[in-house]
């Protein structure tokens, strides 16, 4: 099956400034950090809820995935809603609904054999190891980076060790009443690449 040319990969994580996606025992606690700053925009959350319907498909690690269990546990609910959603694991984890499924493949063959031909819009939420292999095998579109306004000085890396420089053009910069600034970058070069394969 063609990889749908039309079909779009997006990494997205929410970080510390210092880079850091999680604590080195996985805890996400910092992320409820509060600021304000009076020149941004608000997070409209009708906004959010029609910029979410426009997500696919997800993809994301086992942590992200057990990190997501552990807030649904907490009564926060499910934070993909009834999307797919892929979880790459080789580990028995609980499956929950029917929307997860889990893979422990060639990500490459995931995303080009499987994801592009019936998705357009496939977003990679977690976690570092996941975000570099899906950089290294030159999959991603775009990267958006959602910097929290605080350190942590430690922690697990956004991206896991690249094996090479990966070129970024920053397309757009939101800063938000929170405190949280969103960049979106392109991936240079890579759309191109895999189009001539």
């Amino acid at each position: 099956m063609m990889a749908n040319t039309d079909s779009h990969v997006t990494i997205h994580m929410a970080a510390s400034l210092d880079g850091f996606i999680a604590r080195k025992d996985g805890s996400v606690d910092w992320m409820e950090t509060s600021d304000e700053f009076a020149g941004g925009d608000t997070m409209d959350p009708g906004f959010i809820e029609a910029f979410l319907k426009t997500i696919d498909c997800y993809v994301m690690g086992s942590r992200t995935y057990e990190t997501a269990l552990s807030f649904e546990a907490k009564g926060l609910g499910w934070s993909y809603g009834d999307k797919p959603t892929f979880v790459l694991t080789s580990r028995d984890l609980p499956r929950t609904r029917d929307t997860v499924e889990f893979y422990s493949g060639d990500l490459a063959q995931l995303v080009n054999g499987r994801l592009r031909p019936r998705f357009r819009s496939i977003w990679f939420v977690g976690g570092g190891v996941v975000s570099a292999e899906c950089l290294r095998l030159r999959l991603a579109d775009e990267v958006r980076y959602s910097i929290l306004p605080i350190l942590i000085g430690d922690g697990i890396p956004f991206f896991d060790k690249l094996d090479r420089d990966v070129a970024l053009h920053l397309a757009e910069v939101k800063a938000y009443e929170s405190g949280t600034v969103a960049l979106r970058y392109e991936v240079q070069g890579d759309r191109e690449r895999r189009n001539a394969t």
